[in-house]
């Protein structure tokens, strides 16, 4: 016949003990997943564009702020220097995709979104998931609707015809010289 384990004293404290470490990991996986999945939305948005920061580098951005994240929070300490650090460490990145061309900047949006997802992967590691996903929402909504009624707006201004047409539209996102807008996208 089997006998049954005792399990109080010490076997209970190490099996509650395993169970949380369990449990914890299990939420940081989410947690992970959840950056990473929100990185995609925004990242397959910029690789639709055909921008320098597409897909992968939304999803290694998001993913990696949170991670920071829960490390961070698992050590403990001055959580206010983990985002400072963050913020410094994302805006350096953030500024390698930004450049001039002439009269023109290319790249703000783009550095701003990676900006953006790192803030995301940052909330979503504190596990505040609604306003992660929410926040995502809202990037998409800037980067894909807002760049369409932009561009309606510019050849509305710069011109009546259609965008590249040469009936009075310069193309979306260009002024009637023909350069870029300035804004970069």
């Amino acid at each position: 016949m089997i006998q049954a384990m005792d399990l109080s004293g010490p076997w209970n404290e190490l099996l509650l003990e395993v169970a949380d470490a369990v449990r914890e990991d299990a939420v940081a996986v989410l947690q992970l997943v959840i950056a990473a999945a929100c990185g995609a939305v925004v990242g397959w948005n910029r690789e639709m564009y055909e921008k320098a920061a597409g897909l992968r580098t939304h999803m290694l951005l998001a993913l990696g702020a949170c991670l920071f994240t829960i490390v961070g929070l698992r050590l403990g300490g001055d959580n206010t220097r983990l985002l400072q650090g963050m913020v410094t460490g994302v805006g350096f990145l953030a500024a390698g995709v930004i450049f001039r061309e002439g009269p023109s900047v290319h790249g703000l949006t783009t550095a701003a979104g990676l900006w953006v997802m790192a803030a995301v992967g940052l909330t979503i590691g504190m596990s505040e998931y609604f306003l992660g996903i929410l926040a995502t929402l809202l990037t998409l909504l800037v980067m894909s609707v807002l760049r369409q009624v932009e561009q309606r707006i510019v050849r509305h201004l710069h011109g009546s015809g259609p965008a590249g047409t040469g009936a009075g539209g310069t193309g979306a996102g260009k002024l009637p010289d023909g350069s870029d807008k300035g804004g970069g996208v």
